[in-house]
């Protein structure tokens, strides 16, 4: 995980965006973090992408979960098998890698077991230890001549793929001993199932082409007669020659065995977008050792995860801006590595780290102003693009330094900035603003979640959300469907109360609707309309006005 994320809050706006974008470019040139990428866990408006379409760049990346997943951890380079490959083929590889579990695909490449050092014995290792299953071996000849580099001497060879029952005979007695098993062979009727394993001894040779034996292995490179090929050929006998001894071949005709027979079938993957911490309690108490890791649409195989990779993962590392709260932070912000925080809002409290980290929070309009400030404090001058996006924040938080929050700073950096980016900071602000009106245009859904943030206040679960129009003619004729969707919003959500702020950033006023507990909803200090809806003169400000109205009713009606 390379990438280094800088981060605002769901349901971004614009001062979340630019402060991400800003930051990210101070941190690659100043090489703090030099993979540092600006991300978003939300969806952008139209005036954020009509800023970055102005200023020619690309909406941060998409992040919406921040927990470390098994796609991002596991071992990409996988070492596996075929269910084709010969124990030997198996055993060498796993002991090059010094691992001792493997994956196991099939000729077209699909997953289909997974194959232990200890099944492998199983190949060598018969289960019985009397009769005739002692020296039986399922092998196909084409692998067993393969894996001993022996040569064919007589008839094709069947194909690779076609297994079939040996019986091994090491024609190691006398010649009487060996003539007399094979002719008890043939009265059981299973001679056609030998193969007699030789040196250099031609009557042996002969008796095993006598009798119908499958096959005869001459080994040690052992010379075999023109006679005696020619009486193979006319009996259908595979004659194969190996330069190893009989003792050795006799080992290694076992290791020809194909993986198939012995891999595990019944096993559990792990999909690549499964959360490291989910995975630890779901795989605890799972008797195996390697779990391949497959993409959720297709399940191809990307890489493989043991349970000690699961111990202590490094987590993402991430820093926030324009907010410090974790109910408005991007899922799974808990298993992060927060490693700094830049922002101009409240303190939650339930921020929390492992190590010390960098925080800076400052009573200004925009957490842009911040951003923009570590620059010119730096002697750094931000590109011009870059310069325009925080213009954007601040101007976007600020109602262009008439909002509340403003500050000195603010007019400060606005005014710097704004000579960077080459723009004019009132004409740029009526141009943003006169972008997209989504009380014109928007689905309820979009309105209520351009700008929407969650709190916790008192133990009560608040959403705020906020809507900043150059006019509120069109708000009337779209009150009844909004208060529908705001309604929605507070029983799917469970929240105690829902709040829709449509800001009016020409006249600075706010039309409010607040769905919840009566017993706050009473006690807002707007003037109250109906059953639902407020006025709000003068209220342009959710952070400096709107919130904390809402934290003194909620106070008030406990």
């Amino acid at each position: 995980m390379p990438a280094f994320y800088v981060i605002g809050h769901k349901n971004p706006d614009t001062d979340a965006i630019c402060s991400a974008i800003g930051y990210a470019s101070l941190l690659r040139a100043v090489g703090e973090e030099p993979n540092a990428l600006a991300a978003r866990c939300g969806e952008i408006s139209q005036r954020t992408k009509w800023v970055l379409e102005r200023a020619g760049l690309d909406a941060p990346m998409m992040l919406t979960d921040v927990r470390v997943n098994s796609g991002m951890i596991c071992h990409r380079k996988i070492i596996k098998v075929s269910v084709s490959d010969t124990f030997l083929t198996a055993y060498r590889r796993m002991l090059a890698a010094e691992i001792r579990c493997v994956p196991v695909e099939d000729d077209e490449g699909n997953l289909v077991g997974i194959l232990r050092y200890f099944d492998l014995l199983k190949l060598l290792l018969p289960a019985d230890t009397e009769g005739l299953s002692v020296r039986t071996v399922h092998v196909s000849l084409a692998k067993l001549a393969d894996t001993l580099n022996a040569e064919s001497l007589g008839a094709l060879l069947p194909p690779s793929e076609f297994e079939e029952d040996l019986i091994l005979l090491v024609g190691a007695s006398s010649q009487t001993t060996v003539d007399k098993r094979l002719k008890q062979a043939v009265a059981e009727g299973n001679v056609g199932k030998f193969l007699v394993i030789c040196g250099d001894r031609p009557i042996v040779q002969r008796y095993a082409i006598d009798h119908g034996a499958r096959a005869l292995f001459v080994t040690g490179g052992n010379p075999v007669s023109g006679e005696i090929l020619a009486y193979a050929a006319r009996k259908g006998v595979v004659v194969l020659r190996c330069h190893q001894d009989t003792a050795s071949a006799s080992t290694l005709i076992r290791c020809s065995r194909t993986v198939r027979h012995v891999m595990e079938k019944n096993f559990l993957t792990v999909g690549a977008t499964e959360p490291v911490s989910r995975l630890r309690k779901r795989l605890s108490t799972v008797d195996q050792d390697l779990f391949p890791v497959v993409e959720h649409t297709g399940g191809k195989m990307i890489g493989v995860l043991s349970k000690s990779d699961l111990v202590d993962p490094p987590r993402i590392r991430l820093a926030l801006v324009d907010h410090n709260e974790y109910a408005q932070a991007v899922n799974g912000i808990e298993e992060a590595e927060i490693t700094e925080v830049i922002d101009h809002h409240r303190l939650a409290g339930d921020l929390v780290s492992r190590e010390p980290i960098r925080y800076l929070n400052e009573p200004v309009g925009s957490t842009c102003t911040l951003v923009g400030r570590k620059f010119f404090h730096r002697g750094l001058m931000p590109a011009p693009s870059v310069a325009m996006c925080l213009c954007a924040g601040i101007v976007s938080d600020t109602l262009c330094l008439t909002s509340p929050t403003t500050t000195l700073l603010d007019r400060e950096m606005l005014t710097w900035l704004s000579g960077v980016a080459g723009v004019d900071p009132k004409k740029f602000t009526d141009e943003f603003f006169g972008v997209g009106s989504l009380i014109a245009n928007g689905t309820p859904d979009e309105i209520l979640n351009a700008d929407r943030k969650e709190f916790s206040e008192q133990g009560l679960s608040v959403s705020i959300s906020q809507v900043e129009e150059r006019d509120l003619h069109g708000f009337a004729a779209r009150r009844e469907e909004l208060e529908t969707a705001l309604r929605e919003l507070f029983i799917h959500q469970k929240y105690d109360l829902a709040v829709l702020a449509v800001t009016d950033v020409a006249l600075h006023h706010s039309m409010i609707l607040a769905i919840g507990q009566e017993s706050a909803v009473s006690k807002l200090p707007f003037e109250r309309m109906d059953e639902t809806l407020f006025h709000a003169p003068g209220v342009v400000s959710r952070k400096r006005q709107i919130f904390p109205a809402v934290c003194e009713a909620i106070q008030l009606s406990r």
